[in-house]
């Protein structure tokens, strides 16, 4: 799988969001994902919310996926 790809169907899965996916070798990822929608959403939830978006690729096409979710707010914070 690609980068865009992977970033594509995540943006689908989760409009509004800001989308980032880094890959060495097109089988580890990690993606970065900034939504409102992610307000009130536990981060494991997030997490399965990314997950369902790429349907049965991880652990097939994906090997390894790193995820980081946030809210805007969260990750205005965190720039600070």
């Amino acid at each position: 799988m690609k980068p865009e790809d992977m970033q594509k169907l995540v943006a689908a899965a989760i409009p509004d969001s800001r989308v980032e996916v880094e890959s060495a070798d097109g089988r580890h990822f990690m993606t970065r994902v900034i939504a409102a929608a992610f307000e009130g959403v536990s981060p494991v939830q997030r997490h399965r919310r990314i997950y369902a978006a790429l349907g049965g690729q991880v652990g097939t096409s994906i090997h390894a996926l790193s995820v980081q979710a946030f809210t805007p707010e969260e990750w205005e914070r965190r720039a600070r």
